[in-house]
């Protein structure tokens, strides 16, 4: 395939319109009847989203995660501290995540800040963890560069004998509550008149604004 066949990639979509009077009264509530509508479609992994964060100096980055959890709060995913998303957000918490439900015409964008989850409630999470995914997040210096596959496998190895049972929740790990200042619900529709209708933090509540697709 080269790039003038690109064009022809693009699918028109069709749905039932996206109205304000249809959406609920905060983007957390609205979230959740999506999310729900996600599992319910099939979707593999629905909780996967794209967060995009940026260094001190402005540098961009962004990867999948996986969401753990949301609330009235926000939205809650794990990582190393030392990872290249955890040092940026050191620098500067502002980031954005992306839930890209591509199958059913449908994306949320959110933007707002991160903030650290305390290190009982990062331990409670690791501990529910499976034992290979918590040998695996001693093991792991994500982002470092590694000598080989070998050398990770060998450290895995060397942790596991250390702890072939129960092992602690690393000082170095933990989670993040990204607490929303914008949240955007857009649907796909035909002829690209797409529907995007954004929630606004204004104190003390929400503004739902429509947005030019």
């Amino acid at each position: 395939m080269d790039a003038t066949s690109l064009p022809g990639l693009r699918r028109s979509y069709e749905g039932e319109p996206l109205l304000e009077a249809n959406l609920a009264d905060d983007p957390i509530s609205q979230f959740s009847v999506w999310f729900e509508e996600a599992m319910d479609a099939g979707l593999p992994e629905p909780n996967a989203m794209v967060v995009a964060t940026a260094s001190a100096g402005g540098r961009p980055s962004a990867r999948t995660v996986l969401l753990k959890g949301y609330d009235d709060q926000g939205f809650v995913f794990f990582t190393n501290f030392e990872s290249r998303k955890g040092r940026d957000l050191a620098e500067n918490p502002r980031v954005s995540l992306l839930f890209p439900w591509h199958p059913i015409r449908r994306q949320v964008r959110v933007e707002g800040t991160a903030t650290r989850l305390s290190p009982e409630r990062s331990a409670a999470y690791f501990n529910s963890r499976p034992y290979g995914s918590r040998i695996a997040a001693w093991a792991s210096r994500q982002s470092a560069v590694v000598r080989s596959r070998e050398a990770l496998q060998e450290r895995y190895d060397e942790l596991a004998a250390r702890w072939p049972d129960d092992p602690p929740a690393p000082d170095f790990w933990g989670g993040f509550l990204v607490v929303p200042s914008e949240v955007e619900f857009w649907q796909g529709q035909i002829d690209r008149m797409h529907d995007r209708l954004r929630y606004r933090r204004s104190h003390p509540g929400w503004v739902l604004e429509r947005l030019a697709p």
